[in-house]
């Protein structure tokens, strides 16, 4: 793996395994700029020729869209073992399309709304920048303290750590 500073259990994709990835998955969030803020909303979405798609209907997220402000989405998945993680991260700009030839693509390719209701515009986000990473998921020996050994806020007289209560 090509490890980075930090751990070298993580590895920075490429745009090509970031797309596979982004293939894989259905859901993603988008982060939207709403009233000067940030907001985040699950979506479904299908990659579409080098872009990724969802629907929506009038609302927040719609709003959001026609502000012109840049928007970010993120997808993760497991492998198949739970064993390894990875996410993906695209950073760009998003517009409306209404063709009907974009529905008919979306469509073939899988696009379909969880949630009931109204999601008649096709929303198609154009990255400017895309990255991702991919890492082992350690067992919580790895991160968290034995249940034998005191933690904090356990120096409580008569209070060995946290197991036994």
């Amino acid at each position: 793996m090509h490890g980075n500073d930090a751990d070298p259990e993580t590895e920075t994709l490429d745009i090509h395994d970031c797309w596979k990835y982004l293939r894989s998955a259905s859901v993603c969030r988008v982060a939207l700029t709403v009233d000067g803020g940030p907001e985040i909303f699950p979506v479904n979405y299908v990659p579409d020729h080098g872009t990724v798609v969802f629907r929506t209907g009038p609302g927040t997220k719609l709003d959001a869209v026609f502000s012109g402000n840049p928007v970010a989405l993120e997808a993760d998945g497991l492998n198949t073992y739970g064993t390894i993680a990875w996410s993906v991260i695209i950073k760009g700009t998003a517009e409306v399309v209404d063709s009907q030839k974009d529905f008919q693509e979306a469509a073939d390719a899988g696009l379909s709304p969880w949630q009931a209701g109204s999601k008649e515009h096709l929303v198609r986000v154009t990255p400017t920048e895309i990255t991702g990473r991919r890492f082992v998921i350690n067992p919580p020996s790895r991160w968290w303290p034995p249940l034998d050994s005191p933690g904090p806020g356990c120096h409580q007289p008569g209070h060995e750590g946290r197991s036994g209560s």
